[in-house]
């Protein structure tokens, strides 16, 4: 019996979906066999973060493979095609050299759920789309709001991270705000003529995402006002208090104030305590961003530090961080969840009022966007599958580590440490020549590249007080001192080698 090309096509197509049928399941069983294969042999190869290549390299090998076949192509050999432009060429963050971003290697049962998230392929807008999904993001919600010491009264919502987390929680504020002082709703009506005098506060350290907030809410970058930090980076209730009375002078309105549990460099914690005082004080809706420090929950060693975060209006907190998770995952969490009211908005075809009425939980309410992944499945199997105790246990060998990498390089030659105690798990330093008649921002920027183009280490670099700084970022619970050591070593190798030439 001969096959018509369009009974081809059909059997070609029954092989290309996760379905019930016996050629969709062969077909998914080989194409995960072979892509696990090839993936866990780029993982056992590689010796180092990154192959080393320069980015002119890469982007003409990534460029070499845009082009798409009218027909079918083996998956095979498509894997032996991408192996190297994208698989080798990509950065290990696994890797225990690997300490330059706040980018964690991911846990084994996250990326197991990561395959149960794409194959069901859910979206956690409306119940009718994501069911059993929808009630288990509600249980985490739940669980987090307790952790952080929240009461039944609060809420929350899985987002994509930090800086979707900080926009919502200001949106609210600025909304809240405005319906407080003017009877302003401005889902309904738009922004009051007096919006030009709102104001938000944050420190000198706080993420850039609160002026990009504030430039997307409409207030503008110049609506945010920043309060000068102490030697250890945290924000300064005294110039605060300074700023708030500068403000009520020249006639201007407050309405928010953002505390940082965790800034990027330092991972600095502001005063929360004293900062959740004035803010009540003041009327202020507080919200902070623990995006980086929210993971001191599970510290057993360390959770004392997020004294005064439940005071807060709304919290956000990512666990591509320090819960080692893919990208993306993060939440963000609101003391009443009454303010949620500022994002509802109804569609008939996917939460008609009716369904409030009904019970039915439409988890696009609680949400500036859409269609959202089951990222609450990632965390949820990890901490099933890891447990409390160890999360604990990984997460403070990072801050241990952190500790004694500070130690070890205040003892160096010629290198000088900026934050010798450090508050999380970062460590800021420059290699600093005695003698040397060159530039060392330059020669500190020429060390972090070349540490990655050599393939030695993956580090980061900053700038403090406007000098090129390096930074370790210690999230691996695999990194070791001897990982340390090695990194340490090279860095004064090449200090020594480009000090003239920079």
């Amino acid at each position: 019996m001969t096959l018509t090309n369009k009974e081809i096509k059909a059997e070609v197509m029954e092989e290309l979906f996760l379905h019930s049928g016996e050629s969709g399941q062969a077909s998914f069983q080989k194409q995960m066999t072979e892509m696990i294969a090839i993936l866990s042999r780029t993982f056992q190869d590689a010796t180092a973060p990154y192959i080393g290549k320069q980015p002119k390299m890469v982007q003409d090998e990534i460029a070499s493979l845009i082009k798409f076949p009218n027909e079918t192509q083996n998956f095979t050999e498509l894997l032996q095609e991408i192996a190297e432009p994208i698989l080798k060429n990509s950065l290990q963050v696994s890797h225990e050299k690997s300490i330059a971003h706040l980018h964690c290697p991911p846990l084994i049962p996250a990326i197991a759920a990561e395959i149960v998230i794409s194959s069901f392929n859910q979206s956690l807008d409306s119940w009718d789309q994501s069911t059993a999904a929808t009630y288990l993001e509600q249980e985490m919600i739940k669980w987090l709001t307790k952790k952080f010491g929240y009461t039944a009264n609060s809420d929350g919502t899985f987002t994509s991270g930090g800086t979707q987390s900080n926009y919502t929680g200001l949106l609210l504020a600025r909304d809240e705000f405005c319906y407080r002082k003017w009877g302003r709703d401005v889902k309904l009506d738009g922004l009051p003529s007096q919006f030009h005098k709102l104001r938000i506060l944050c420190s000198e350290d706080a993420h850039f995402t609160v002026q990009k907030t504030a430039a997307q809410l409409g207030l503008g970058v110049n609506a945010v006002i920043t309060v000068k930090v102490d030697e250890y980076h945290r924000m300064s209730p005294m110039h605060l208090k300074k700023q708030l009375i500068d403000l009520k002078e020249k006639d201007l309105l407050p309405f928010a104030l953002v505390g940082t549990c965790g800034t990027t460099d330092f991972g600095s914690i502001d005063p929360l305590v004293e900062l959740a005082t004035i803010a009540k004080e003041e009327e202020l809706w507080f919200h902070v961003d623990a995006a980086y420090g929210g993971a001191l929950i599970l510290s057993e060693s360390y959770n004392w530090k997020l004294e005064g975060i439940k005071a807060a209006d709304s919290i956000t907190v990512d666990f591509h961080k320090l819960f080692y998770q893919p990208i993306s995952c993060g939440a963000f969490l609101v003391k009443n969840s009454q303010s949620f009211r500022f994002l509802n908005h109804h569609a008939d075809y996917l939460n008609p009022i009716e369904d409030d009425g009904e019970g039915i939980p439409n988890l696009v309410n609680k949400s500036i966007v859409t269609t959202r992944r089951f990222d609450a499945f990632k965390l949820f199997l990890s901490l099933k599958t890891v447990g409390i105790r160890l999360f604990s246990e990984m997460i403070d060998a990072t801050f241990y580590l952190a500790q004694e990498t500070a130690n070890y390089l205040s003892h160096q030659p010629n290198i000088k440490v900026e934050n010798k105690n450090p508050e999380l798990n970062t460590v800021i330093f420059r290699f600093e020549p005695q003698t040397s008649t060159g530039d060392v921002c330059k020669l500190n920027r020429k060390i972090q590249q070349e540490m990655l183009y050599e393939s030695k280490a993956a580090i980061a670099k900053t700038s403090v007080n406007g000098r090129t700084y390096l930074k370790f970022t210690m999230l691996n619970p695999r990194t070791k001192m001897k990982h340390i050591y090695e990194i340490v070593e090279e860095i004064q190798t090449l200090g020594w080698k480009w000090r003239e030439h920079t």
